[in-house]
């Protein structure tokens, strides 16, 4: 297979165990800058220019590495190599769904995935009635488009909870609320997807004085086993989202597991470590194996 891996750093290490992985099996793998391709429509026809050259001819299948501040061009690049019928491990949509959680969490309560209670609003003239609506303080503030475990932080009162609330409105910061759930005990669940599988999972745990559990904060993690129940939220959340590869976040409460978050670019030094699991060359081997049957299609 050719593979182009779109990332804005080839010394990245996600994006380095990626190509790794794939160079050992075989293919051809190229790490494209996506923020330095250009997309040109001209006449019913379409290029991705990358240093002078047309590349949108050339891979057999995409792996996206988007971050945050490249959404909106990178799933352009994305959507580009999907309508000339090339296979991607993240759908443009589903990018640009994965980045925005409200989008995100919209969806999964229309399709009955379980979440936390989540309330978001433009208002600020209602804010106290906001906190009560989720049940009073302590109260979740994210940041509608945070990364990472940055822009989210606990209210532990209804007084810093309006404090928090009444500074972003006037920043005209896009926020959402969520109740707390205390029994999840600074822990979360990340688990990777592959298709309809489940690659591989870790429990994270925060800092003694910190309720985010996300590695990148300064947390731990340990492999964790999910039940079946965890392991089908985790794959329907990423059909629904149109991510054949993602990383899904989910806590555990009284009331069983709930989504907290998708993600279509999940990284993989944390995972690999504490699991053992090798997900770079489980990724190219499922990749493989979509390459195959498209190919088989395409013959018929």
């Amino acid at each position: 297979m050719n593979i182009f891996i779109l990332s804005v750093g080839e010394h990245v290490y996600s994006t380095k165990r990626l190509y790794d992985e794939a160079v050992k099996r075989g293919h051809d793998v190229s790490i494209i800058n996506h923020m330095k391709c250009s997309i040109k429509l001209s006449g019913g026809k379409r290029e991705i220019v990358y240093y002078g050259e047309n590349i949108i001819d050339e891979p057999d299948i995409i792996i996206p590495r988007i971050g945050a501040s490249a959404t909106r061009h990178g799933a352009a690049v994305v959507k580009e190599f999907e309508m000339n019928d090339v296979f991607s491990s993240a759908r443009s949509l589903g990018i640009i769904r994965a980045q925005n959680k409200v989008r995100t969490l919209q969806i999964m309560n229309r399709k009955g995935i379980p979440i936390p209670d989540t309330l978001f609003s433009v208002n600020p003239e209602n804010i106290k009635e906001q906190i009560e609506l989720l049940g009073g303080a302590p109260v979740i503030i994210k940041l509608q488009e945070g990364t990472q475990g940055m822009g989210v932080m606990l209210a532990e009162s209804k007084k810093s909870a309006k404090s928090i609330i009444d500074t972003f409105y006037r920043m005209n910061m896009h926020i959402l609320l969520q109740e707390f759930i205390k029994e999840s005990n600074s822990e979360d669940i990340r688990v990777i997807v592959a298709g309809d599988k489940v690659i591989t999972a870790m429990k994270r745990k925060g800092l003694d004085d910190d309720f985010r559990s996300n590695i990148h904060r300064g947390g731990s993690g340990s492999k964790v086993e999910l039940t079946n129940k965890e392991k089908n939220m985790a794959i329907k959340a990423a059909n629904y989202l149109g991510l054949p590869i993602a990383g899904v976040d989910l806590i555990r409460s009284k009331r069983g597991p709930l989504l907290i978050e998708v993600n279509s670019t999940p990284g993989l030094q944390g995972i690999e470590a504490y699991t053992k699991v090798n997900v770079a060359e489980r990724i190219i081997k499922y990749l493989e194996k979509k390459c195959s049957i498209q190919n088989s299609r395409t013959r018929r």
